[in-house]
C-alpha cells in the first residue's frame, strides 16, 4: 500500500489516515517491525517529519524481514536480540535465568549475555540494567547502553509511564472475566511476598488489570497490564483471584504440564531516550502459551 503525502506533517499521523482502524500501538509496531518505507528507505521514527510529494509504503511482514533482517544470533552467546541500535538491546529472556547475578555472584545471567554480546563487536562496550524480570518469568526485556538512556528510561517505569502488557495462562477461570486488582505487597529479607494492610511500613502498592482471552475447560488464557512493577505482583494478583498461574506452586498452583511457571512479559512501549518516538517491542509467545 502506498500514499503520496499532501502537505506537512509526522509520519505517525500519516500511518494514521493510511489506517484509521488500527490503534497507536499498532501503527508503532508496525514502524519497530521495518514495514514503513519512506522514499524507499526504511523508517523507524514516528516523528519524521514529511513534505508534500514524500512516498509512505507498507510492505508485508516477510518482505520487511528479508529488507531489514533481525540482528544474527551468535554462535557463541545464546541471547535472542529483539532490538539494538545506538541507545537499546532489547531481548527475550528465557524462563529460569536471572536477570542480574544476586549475591551470589551467579556468571550466567541475562545481563551477562547481552554484555558478551556485545563485546563480540568493541570489547570495552557495557549496558545498564532498566529493569528486571523474575528467574521464572520469559519476555521482553530492554537494557540501555549508555548512562543517560539508563536514567531515561527508569524515570519512565518510576512514573509509569511504560506501558507493560504479559501474557499468563491460570488455573481455572477469573471471575469476573476482566477486571483490576490492587494490593499492597512487601517483601521481607528472603525476597519472599506476601499481601499487607496498606499501613504496613514496607507495603507498596501493587496494580494489576487484567482481562480473560480464552479459555477451556481446565485452564483460561490472560492478559495482565500491570502500573506498578513489584516483585511477584501478577503471581499474587492471579491467586487473589483464585486463579493462580499454572506451574506456580509456591501461590497455590496444582498443576504444572510445562516444567515452568506459565508467565510471558509479551510487550513494552516507551519513548526512545534519543528522540522521544514512542516505540513497542513485543516478545513472542512461547511454543508452550499456544498449547494450552
Amino acid at each position: 500500500m502506498k500514499h503520496r503525502q499532501i502537505g506537512d506533517g509526522e509520519l505517525l499521523a500519516t500511518l494514521r489516515t493510511m489506517f484509521p482502524e488500527s490503534s497507536s500501538s499498532t501503527l508503532r509496531k508496525m514502524l519497530t517491525q521495518g514495514r514503513v518505507v519512506l522514499n524507499g528507505e526504511v523508517a523507524h521514527r514516528a516523528k519524521h517529519n514529511l513534505t508534500t510529494g514524500d512516498v509512505v509504503e507498507i510492505i508485508e511482514r516477510q518482505q520487511a524481514k528479508e529488507r531489514t533482517p533481525p540482528p544474527t544470533p551468535s554462535s557463541v552467546v545464546d541471547l535472542d536480540v529483539l532490538f539494538e541500535d545506538e541507545a537499546l538491546l532489547v531481548v527475550n529472556k528465557p524462563p529460569q535465568l536471572l536477570t542480574v547475578a544476586t549475591d551470589r555472584l551467579e556468571i550466567d545471567t541475562l545481563h551477562s549475555r547481552c554484555i558478551d554480546h556485545l563485546r563480540l563487536t568493541d570489547p570495552k562496550a557495557w549496558c545498564f540494567i532498566v529493569h528486571r524480570l523474575d528467574r521464572e518469568t520469559s519476555g521482553i526485556v530492554v537494557f540501555a547502553k549508555h548512562r543517560q538512556a539508563k536514567e531515561y528510561l527508569q524515570q519512565q517505569f518510576h512514573d509509569r509511564e511504560v506501558h507493560r502488557t504479559y501474557r499468563t495462562v491460570v488455573e481455572g477461570h477469573p471471575s469476573p472475566s476482566m477486571g483490576t486488582v490492587r494490593s499492597w505487597l512487601a517483601e521481607d529479607k528472603h525476597l519472599n511476598v506476601k499481601a499487607v494492610n496498606k499501613n504496613h511500613p514496607k507495603g507498596k502498592e501493587a496494580i494489576s488489570h487484567y482481562r480473560v482471552i480464552a479459555s477451556n475447560q481446565e485452564t483460561s488464557h490472560v492478559e495482565v497490564s500491570i502500573e506498578t512493577g513489584r516483585r511477584h505482583q501478577i503471581r499474587m494478583a492471579m491467586q487473589r483471584l483464585d486463579a493462580p498461574v499454572v506451574g506456580d506452586d509456591r501461590h497455590g498452583a496444582t498443576t504444572n504440564p510445562f516444567k515452568r511457571i506459565m508467565l510471558h512479559a509479551f510487550a513494552l512501549e516507551f519513548l526512545h531516550p534519543e528522540n522521544d518516538d514512542p516505540i513497542r517491542f513485543e516478545a513472542p509467545l512461547p511454543a508452550s502459551f499456544n498449547r494450552t
